[in-house]
């Protein structure tokens, strides 16, 4: 479908999924296309900005706190106040934009809902623009959904939670619609389609459109979001400041850059969130040249170790100071209806880390399901006595310096085959699972998303490229991948089994590749449909 729409051409590419007329109206494509016309450019070189950035890592460049921006640091200012619908934020669930996953999160009695069309969501076409329509409905509490064989209806109770939309980073595209011959960025799709259809009607409910954004890598990325929000608000004749973004600090590079991205979004500024998993993979990433910051085994770095600690510590301090939210990581657990014993020892284990962070200051945390939510609120409760947040702690006690952030070690890490043979496992289940339009799919326990994958993958890579010897004194090469995969994916049904195939050439392009693939997602995508 092709439709000219002012000064450009919108070439809708995608098959014909139910009820997308109701989301790609031409009022909404003429919207999408003037997003793209006026931050294409921006984004492009913001995108150059990180590979520049990257080839000064490898060179041998270490980050490091901003000096052109320690005036901003040293200065008082403060974001803008937090609207009453996210004064409490205790427990935030997560979740992709499936129907019936929405209805459960809102329903879960979490503070906040993020529908995540990031690293939980497969971007098939058809949950793109499904995942839009959920919105719609859910915006106006007519989201329901009827389970013929359970006799089931699902639908919204009095109380939900708020919603919070997370959209895809800016490093991706949407391939099924293109602005004058070229993909328009997957982050302004995302953004454009939802604030289109709903922005005026949140509005008229007394409340707004609130967001999570990830995997930025620099307060200049933060200031082409408030540049959007600026330009969406004025576009749809929504109030200037309406709009309010969470940002998630999920990159090595971002945490010496937390004030500053506050600072660019002030105006629309609502907190930070410690996001672990990611910021653990843009550990491995940007040090991927390094020999002397290499990651042990996955389940080794815990947030207690002290480059983990030194940035969450660091993030609540910031968030604090400047009157922002700090929202902890996810709980990744999924509770087990079969074993008992699993689900006390990972209960236990989610306790220690939720009143960690409530005792550090955090004023909130993620879990990604609903089970979770009362253990949480219950702790978060204690903590905070009844109050909304903590932000009167301002955690002067806490210093951190940029060698503290950079200083990659885990007392006693070890790589043993298990951990590399885990790495393939939960890389392959992943990738097929995401390759047959799940996001968010729950291995050994864990619901493992896009981030957890990553974390996988770039582990393997580096870990070969190094030469990294395990515990027993075998280094990892490209001959033992290669047999450890090949194992794998036997015991998983072998390679003609689901996507299991295209998930083993997937993972062999990223582990095997001389140069380090920055997303698993620009591979993956080739692939999705």
């Amino acid at each position: 479908m092709a439709t000219r729409h002012p000064g450009a051409q919108v070439h809708v590419n995608g098959p014909t999924v139910p009820g997308q007329d109701r989301i790609l109206t031409p009022e909404a494509l003429t919207f999408l296309a003037a997003l793209h016309g006026h931050f294409e450019g921006r984004r492009q070189e913001l995108l150059q900005h990180r590979r520049a950035r990257q080839a000064r890592l490898d060179a041998g460049e270490l980050p490091d706190f901003l000096p052109e921006t320690q005036e901003i640091r040293q200065a008082a200012w403060q974001v803008a106040p937090a609207p009453p619908d996210l004064e409490r934020r205790w427990v935030e669930i997560t979740g992709p934009v499936d129907r019936k996953m929405m209805i459960n999160a809102l329903n879960s009695g979490a503070d906040v809902f993020m529908a995540d069309f990031e690293d939980a969501h497969a971007p098939t076409w058809a949950n793109c623009i499904q995942g839009q329509i959920n919105l719609v409905d859910a915006v106006r509490r007519r989201i329901r959904l009827d389970d013929p064989e359970r006799g089931k209806r699902y639908e919204l109770k009095e109380e939900i939670a708020t919603l919070l939309v997370r959209p895809r980073g800016w490093h991706l595209v949407e391939k099924h619609l293109q602005v004058d011959g070229a993909p328009i960025s997957a982050s302004l799709f995302d953004f454009g389609l939802y604030v289109f259809h709903n922005a005026q009607e949140r509005q008229r409910q007394g409340t707004a459109c609130y967001f999570y954004l990830p995997k930025l890598e620099s307060h200049l990325e933060a200031r082409l979001w408030n540049d959007v929000f600026v330009f969406a608000q004025e576009y749809l004749g929504i109030p200037r400041g309406s709009f309010r973004a969470t940002v998630l600090i999920e990159t090595i590079l971002a945490a010496y850059e937390m004030d500053e991205i506050l600072y660019e979004l002030r105006e629309h500024a609502s907190g930070l969130n410690a996001g672990r998993w990611d910021y653990i993979f843009s550990i491995i990433k940007k040090f991927r040249r390094d020999p002397t910051r290499i990651l042990p085994d996955r389940a080794q770095v815990t947030m207690t170790v002290p480059f983990m600690r030194a940035y969450t510590e660091l993030l609540v301090r910031t968030c604090h100071r400047r009157g922002a939210h700090a929202i902890g990581g996810m709980a990744a657990f999924i509770p087990s209806r079969r074993d008992p014993q699993v689900n006390q020892q990972a209960f236990a284990q989610v306790r220690a880390d939720k009143e960690r962070e409530s005792a550090d200051g955090f004023d909130g945390t993620w879990v990604a399901h609903p089970d979770l939510v009362p253990l949480v609120r219950e702790i978060f409760q204690e903590r905070l006595q009844g109050r909304p947040h903590q932000k009167e702690r301002l955690r002067e006690d806490v210093q951190v310096t940029g060698e503290d952030l950079r200083t990659i070690h885990v007392p006693g890490g070890t790589v043993t085959e298990r951990g590399l043979r885990l790495n393939v496992d939960v890389s392959l289940q992943y990738l097929n699972a995401w390759l047959q339009g799940n996001g968010a799919a729950a291995i050994y326990n864990l619901m493992e998303d896009t981030a957890t994958a990553e974390i996988s993958r770039s582990q393997i890579w580096q870990w070969i490229e190094h030469g990294v010897r395990m515990d027993d004194g075998r280094p990892i090469t490209r001959e033992l991948y290669r047999t450890i995969r090949a194992q794998e994916l036997a015991r998983l049904g072998g390679p003609g089994h689901q996507r299991y195939r295209d998930a083993a050439e997937i993972l062999d392009r990223l582990v095997l590749d001389d140069d380090f693939v920055e997303f698993l997602t620009h591979i993956a995508y080739e692939y999705l449909e």
